[in-house]
């Protein structure tokens, strides 16, 4: 008796198991599936064909912070104990030690193994151009959506794409393989539960087999050495967020969620590329402080302590992504936008603002 009554048991058990995996394959077909495919270079459109459509002179490599402070030692210090210490009510944020951890990443972040070419479409690439650099990553922002992925990871992935394509040459045609790869690599860096490799093929409508997708695994991981632990844009922008806020007494998610924002609008601009992740981050905080309260210096000393710049050295990154937030730059490219209409994210990519940054903001940081 007491083994027909386990019997039913598994039965019931296993019929539960084919049920939920039932539902899980019903489910999956959901998931959008896109092809890349040839990419036309236009002078303003930008056409992709065999799938359904995807919303469609550099300066040398930045390799150094530009920091211009005469101030001795231990004023230095002194002033970076005074911003550290208004940390102390965030655990995460290591108060203790955070100013030894953002040194070793500001050192980290200047490697030369570790960055890109700012020219590499230029020097290295003879097929692919900027605007399907731009395209490729608008669509990897898509998937990290539809298969909800840290930021981190698209991040990682924007990091090794350009890394890799300053070594190698590769067609058109294997530049979204290029970017499934990249980002396959990073979610197992990033992620507690990365995506399978037969996600990434289905996402790309299986243009892509699995053997081509670990292929190119494989060469990535092999021409960047195996250094794949970069600093990037969001590990500096946590920590210029919460300085940003150090007149406020309660989080302002606004900011944070403006910040996160425009970080992943200069993902979408190679001329970004030759900005270091630091300065790009700072830039951001710049022009998120700029739209909330468009009258107000956006920088300060407490900013310029944190992160290493003046308002004069962010200029020109300020006023691409100020670009970009207007639509001046990567019109066609749209996932962003539409990803931070959402009320979750407090609509901030539909915040207004104004055409143009004051010049005097550049010239002195106030208190």
């Amino acid at each position: 008796m007491a083994d027909q009554e386990n019997c039913v048991r598994v039965t019931r058990l296993a019929k539960k198991r084919a049920a939920e995996a039932m539902v899980q394959h019903l489910q999956q077909p959901n998931k959008k599936r896109v092809v890349l495919g040839e990419i036309r270079n236009l002078s303003n459109q930008i056409q992709m064909f065999d799938s359904e459509p995807l919303k469609p002179k550099c300066n040398k490599q930045t390799t150094k912070r530009k920091v211009k402070r005469s101030v001795s030692v231990k004023e230095r210090e002194f002033r970076e104990e005074d911003v550290d210490s208004k940390l102390d009510d965030d655990p995460q944020m290591c108060s203790a030690y955070v100013s030894d951890i953002y040194d070793y990443l500001h050192q980290m972040e200047i490697e030369k193994k570790r960055r890109p070419l700012s020219d590499y479409l230029e020097k290295i690439q003879k097929d692919v151009t900027a605007n399907m650099r731009g395209v490729l990553v608008d669509w990897l922002v898509e998937v990290a959506e539809e298969y909800k992925l840290l930021s981190d990871t698209l991040y990682l992935a924007v990091a090794y794409i350009d890394r890799y394509l300053s070594i190698k040459v590769i067609p058109r045609q294997r530049l979204q393989l290029l970017g499934v790869s990249s980002m396959l690599i990073a979610s197992k860096y990033e992620e507690i539960k990365p995506p399978r490799v037969e996600d990434f093929c289905y996402i790309t409508d299986n243009t892509y087999t699995k053997k081509d997708v670990v292929k190119m695994e494989a060469d990535v991981l092999q021409s960047l050495k195996f250094e794949m632990g970069n600093p990037t844009t969001k590990t500096f922008l946590r920590r210029f967020t919460r300085v940003a806020q150090e007149d406020c007494k309660n989080s302002n998610l606004k900011l944070e969620f403006l910040g996160c924002y425009l970080a992943e609008l200069s993902l979408l601009d190679y001329n970004c590329v030759k900005f270091l992740p630091s300065l790009v981050a700072a830039a951001v905080i710049f022009l998120s402080r700029f739209t909330l309260q468009p009258k107000l210096h956006p920088w300060s000393v407490a900013l310029e302590q944190s992160s290493g710049y003046r308002a004069a050295d962010l200029k020109e990154c300020v006023l691409i992504i100020h670009d970009l937030q207007l639509s001046r730059r990567g019109i066609s490219l749209v996932a962003a936008r539409n990803k931070y209409k959402q009320h979750k994210f407090k609509c901030v990519s539909t915040l207004s603002t104004p055409l143009e940054v004051p010049d005097s903001f550049f010239e002195d940081t106030r208190q």
